[in-house]
């Protein structure tokens, strides 16, 4: 098995997999209340921030199970504000130039979105998602081990005056065990010539090689293989790709090439519980993974990623 696609319910189908035969989940769900993908039973369309979360950390406990006790879950979520989608209950010839061109705010002329009012909450609130998703599985038993901030260097268009405009996303690193697989090495920065020459001046030498996850003993060894690379820091700097395929929110090659060169060797299993147009999955193949998706939207599966994924596999 190279790849395999699963048609259906993430939690329904997750539950028919086999326990502890994925080493490495990498996902993005989809944001609670900004996007109506038009399939019965979608994510994203509950009735209350809690009730997502709940939802969540309920496919996620069969995400555990399904993941090898030293796997990895690396997982992406976006936030939302209170009323963010003023297109509701407009009428076209009413709406912002941006607005005109993006899709979601055009659906919801027809369907008010469910985040338009949030119970506890005011409007033009952020309302934390992320983090609420995050410490709950964290409180489901999942250990935290990092929180990734994504830095998109070109992000979408806003049309606010009141904020600065988002040019950022989480990616949470979640783990079943206190110790896991991680490949420091494969996903390692290069230093900058001029940061390793400030680093080697007289005592401040000391201090910059325990920033590099060297200990004061050792420095003098780690001094004369005058290395090249440092750990990878939890900024990631990924500018968005144009998409040509009919998805409303794909993620860059990037995110999931980082995450499985972490996360896997060769041959291991890589799991997207929300494939989407099959980025995870291209990504798995390309490093020599074995890749296994899920989704509950037909077209996705049908049209969108399983060509992608038999195109690729041809040209390798």
């Amino acid at each position: 098995m190279k790849y395999q696609l699963l048609l259906g319910d993430a939690y329904e189908q997750l539950r028919r997999m086999k326990s502890r035969s994925v080493q490495c989940v990498v996902t993005s769900p989809p944001y609670w209340g900004l996007r109506d993908y038009g399939v019965d039973g979608q994510l994203g369309q509950e009735s209350s921030p809690k009730e997502f979360v709940s939802k969540l950390v309920a496919i996620f406990s069969e995400v555990k199970r399904v993941l090898k006790d030293d796997g990895t879950l690396w997982l992406n979520l976006g936030d939302t504000y209170v009323g963010s989608n003023q297109s509701a209950g407009q009428k076209v010839s009413t709406l912002s130039t941006v607005q005109k061109g993006n899709r979601g705010s055009l659906h919801s002329i027809k369907r008010i979105p469910v985040n338009y009012k949030v119970l506890g909450l005011k409007p033009k609130d952020l309302i934390g998602i992320p983090w609420s998703v995050a410490f709950a599985l964290r409180d489901a038993g999942w250990y935290l081990r990092s929180d990734i901030i994504w830095y998109k260097t070109n992000p979408m268009v806003e049309s606010v005056r009141d904020r600065p405009t988002k040019a950022h996303e989480y990616i949470f690193l979640l783990t079943k065990r206190k110790k896991y697989y991680y490949d420091q090495e494969a996903i390692a920065e290069p230093i900058k010539p001029e940061s390793l020459k400030r680093g080697k001046r007289g005592a401040s030498f000391h201090r910059y090689s325990a920033l590099m996850g060297h200990t004061q003993k050792g420095t003098a060894k780690w001094a004369d293989k005058n290395p090249t690379t440092r750990n990878k820091r939890s900024v990631w700097i990924i500018s968005l790709k144009h998409s040509k395929f009919e998805h409303y929110a794909t993620f860059p090659e990037d995110i999931p090439m980082i995450c499985i060169k972490a996360g896997t060797k060769k041959g291991d299993v890589v799991l997207d519980p929300f494939a989407g147009s099959g980025t995870t999955l291209v990504a798995a193949l390309k490093l020599r993974r074995k890749a296994i998706g899920i989704d509950i939207n037909k077209k996705y599966v049908n049209r969108i990623m399983r060509p992608r994924l038999e195109k690729l596999l041809k040209a390798a």
